[in-house]
Order: C-alpha cells, then structure tokens, then sequence
C-alpha cells in the first residue's frame, strides 16, 4: 500500500457507493475515461484486480471491495490528519506539555482555566521534568510542549532540533540562616560563604553549574554537600544549618531563612517554552504557545514566585 494515492481510493469508494462509473465521473467532474484510468492505475499500484466486467457495466472484486472497506478508514484518517494540521483549523486533540513545577503552576495552570471553557476539544496532560529530561522527551517527540529554565549563568543547550521562546525572568540570591544576616547588609558576599556546604538540585545541572560559576568567579571551589530536588526542603536545610543555597529573591520564605540579592554577578532565571521546531503552528500546541508568550517575544519579570503547599521541584 505504499504509494497509493488517496485521491484514487477516493474514486473506488465512490465505485463501491454509486455503481457505475458514469456515476462517478458525474460525482467528481470527471471524465468517464478520467475514472477508469485512475481505477486502472489504483489496480497497478495495489497489484490486485480490483474491477471486473459486469454485463455492460463493471463491479469491485471481492479483493476491491476489501479495498474500499479499508479506504473508509484510510481516508477518514487522512482527513483528520489534514485537519489537524491546519493552521486555521479549530484547534483539537491532545496535548502534552512537561516541565518543571513552578513554570507549570505560573504559566500554564491559569491557561487551562481558560482553555476549558473556550476549547474543550484540546485536551492537555502534564508531567513534571527537570530541563534535560524535558529536552530528551521533545526530541523524542514524547512531548510537545515543555516548560524549562536556565540560570544566566549556567545556559542551557537544547538539541538544535529545538526552539525556546522566552516566557519569564526572576532574579535569585544566596538562601542563608537569618541569624547570619547583619544589620545593613544589603547583598550577599558570595567569599563569606566559601568554606560553608551547599546545596543544589538532585535532578538538573544548571543550580550546580550557577554555584560553581559563582565561586569560580569569587576565587573558591564550593563543596557541594546535598542534592535536593525540593525548595521547601531546601529552606529546611538552611534552617537547620546544613548549609546554603540558591533561591528565588520573590518567593516567600519561612521564618528563620533569608534570601539576600547577589551583584557583580547577579544570578536570573528565566523560564522557557520549547517545542520542535516545525511544530508551532499544530492548533492546540500554537493555541497555548499564543497565551504563554509575551506580546513583544521578551522576557517579562515574574512579580511574585508562588510558594507551593507540596513539595516540588524549581
């Protein structure tokens, strides 16, 4: 079957319906020659006898009438194919989105809200992954959208098969003991820090890149103690003196940990959407990546980073 034309399978199914070939040739504004020779060809192409001589008119084979059953689906499938690809189309169908766990509850929660009630016919499943995990399944084509972020200091690297368009931006800062923080100190001195643990994220690589860029850059090799993939638990660590770590400046944080803004440099995550490239225009995936995008493409501040009440990751 590779190779048939559809539009030929087309003109049997209508054999199959209507009976007669002048029927057909009326059906489609063809030429009853136009029909037999495409039926002809459609023989060729399947390498199967699929009409016979019926007194003065003809009729499918046993084998063509198998053919025009199977055609039913064929083009139905076809059809919905083309549907779906249509940029004009009302978007429909299923879309699967990952990420980590704050880009979905900031960017995408508040779409599907809306989406709800105006597109009930897309449907969106999520799952929560670190960037790379996210990366992996895209270029797998196990996703089709995903919600990641970098740190200015540790950029991510997509696999060229990939566009990122910029969502968001919130700066971050050392999370330290409150009882560390001095009267008047307006900025953390990374060098203070140097002979202190640290602890980064267990599933992704840019908080651990970020922290040794930083101390690359403040003269000192960090020791990184834990890897925890939770920022609740992350801020238990600190409490309880285990060590410091990076933190979102706009997120609120419990009583007894303190996030103090870096300079020179300053740390700033910005979060993404990515999709394969030549997938954007699919309905339901350009219908969410519409909403999540900044008019102008750049990125906007996040004002407020939402403290979650679960665990999570990001």
């Amino acid at each position: 079957m590779v190779g048939v034309d559809t539009r030929r399978l087309r003109l049997l199914l209508a054999l199959s319906r209507l009976g007669s070939m002048r029927a057909v040739a009326d059906a489609f504004s063809l030429t009853t020659s136009t029909v037999s020779q495409q039926l002809a060809a459609l023989a060729k192409e399947t390498d199967t006898q699929l009409i016979e001589p019926d007194g003065r008119r003809v009729r499918l084979t046993p084998a063509g009438r198998r053919l025009a059953d199977h055609a039913v689906t064929i083009l139905a499938a076809v059809d919905a194919a083309r549907l779906d690809l249509d940029p004009d189309a009302e978007p429909a169908g299923t879309l699967r989105v990952g990420g980590f766990a704050t880009g979905l509850r900031v960017s995408l929660l508040p779409i599907l809200r809306e989406l709800g009630r105006t597109h009930p016919s897309v449907e969106v499943e999520i799952s929560e992954y670190e960037p790379l995990e996210a990366f992996e399944l895209l270029v797998d084509d196990d996703l089709d959208l995903a919600l990641t972020y970098e740190y200015d200091l540790a950029p991510a690297s997509p696999d060229p098969v990939l566009e990122a368009f910029p969502l968001w931006s919130t700066p971050w800062g050392l999370g330290v003991p409150s009882s560390e923080v001095t009267a008047g100190t307006a900025t953390a001195d990374i060098r203070n820090y140097a002979d202190r643990w640290w602890i980064v994220n267990s599933r992704n690589t840019a908080d651990e890149d970020a922290v040794r860029t930083l101390a690359s850059l403040a003269g000192f090799r960090p020791r990184i103690a834990h890897q925890i993939d939770s920022l609740d638990l992350l801020e238990d660590l600190i409490l309880e003196g285990f060590g410091v770590g990076l933190l979102p400046i706009t997120r609120a944080v419990r009583d007894g940990v303190t996030v103090m803004p870096m300079s020179d440099p300053k740390v700033v995550l910005t979060a993404f959407a990515v999709v394969r490239r030549g997938r954007s225009t699919w309905p339901p995936l350009r219908l969410v990546l519409d909403r999540l995008r900044p008019p102008d493409g750049r990125p906007v501040p996040l004002m407020s980073w939402p403290r979650p009440t679960v665990h999570g990751s990001g």
